[in-house]
């Protein structure tokens, strides 16, 4: 099993060579989840399914931006699945006022897989710098919506807009609790590259415009630990998507095996959950990540 988690950048900055490199890429990678972020998605238009084709199931921000200068109507995360989404619902991450004017979410499909029963989620918290305290409450409520939710695997994929030594991924990753709630990810990255660094969004890539932004690794592929240890999935092999650069950030690719555990395009029930500023306590958790 393959994950992808790429943020798409629109279609700025040349889309035509950009989406040249982004389709030659996905055919090599040839993910069987995806993760995007800021895709195109209009009435018009379906930038993910342009990029894809017709082979994958899709699910899309319903909530998307409306378009400013600079940044194309229709912008916001979509999810692509080699199998079928049985259930596909939203996180409602606008936990304070300062979060208004950009659509985060956390989106969450259901799915059955040869892994058995998996929930991929694409997190898309807040980017603004100063907003930190906005991300942990957005992942703490990401968290809470996904324990409600009964599969074998949960994985988290997105542009966390924060590094590992952040609390919101810390978080995440089980190394500090938030409000009195603890859950356990493990992180694809540091799995199979223990402290080496794993920057996604850094000066070296033409397309970044600011030259020194204070995190660099925001990319990420996450998945649950179980109750007795590491995650559920063998995590076998994580590294960057491409060695080109058609986006400010370089994504993240991962492959994974699987433990032994006791077509239509459409979706089933969708589920909301409201923001919220804190967590139920969590149950123990069972995941796993990889990258490719």
């Amino acid at each position: 099993m393959r994950v992808l988690t790429l943020n798409l950048f629109g279609r700025r900055d040349d889309w035509d060579a950009r989406r040249a490199v982004i389709v030659e890429g996905l055919h090599g990678l040839r993910p069987d989840l995806v993760a995007f972020q800021e895709a195109i998605v209009t009435e018009e238009y379906d930038q993910v399914s342009d990029l894809l084709g017709p082979q994958f199931h899709l699910a899309h921000q319903a909530e998307r931006e409306p378009g400013e200068e600079g940044v194309e109507s229709g912008q916001g995360a979509s999810i692509a699945s080699r199998w079928p989404i049985r259930e596909v619902g939203e996180v409602d991450l606008h936990v304070t006022p300062r979060t208004a004017g950009f659509a985060c979410t956390t989106l969450i499909t259901e799915l059955d897989t040869p892994v058995g029963s998996l929930v991929f989620a694409n997190h898309l918290p807040s980017w603004q710098l100063q907003f930190e305290r906005e991300r942990e409450l957005q992942a703490l409520a990401a968290a809470q919506a996904l324990e409600e939710l009964d599969a074998d695997h949960v994985v988290l994929a997105g542009d966390l807009d924060a590094g590992l030594d952040t609390a919101s991924v810390r978080f995440l990753c089980g190394r500090q609790s938030l409000e009195g709630t603890s859950v356990c990810y493990r992180d694809a990255w540091e799995s199979v590259h223990g402290s080496e660094p794993g920057e996604t969004f850094t000066p070296r890539n033409p397309l970044l415009t600011d030259w020194d932004w204070p995190f660099r690794q925001l990319d990420h592929v996450l998945v649950r630990c179980g109750e007795h240890g590491g995650p559920t999935l063998q995590i076998v092999d994580c590294g960057p998507w491409s060695s080109t650069t058609p986006s400010t950030a370089f994504g993240r690719a991962t492959t994974s095996g699987w433990l032994p555990t006791s077509s239509c395009r459409g979706v089933g029930t969708k589920r909301t959950w409201a923001a919220s500023s804190t967590c139920a306590a969590s149950r123990p958790l069972a995941a796993e990540r990889f990258c490719g």
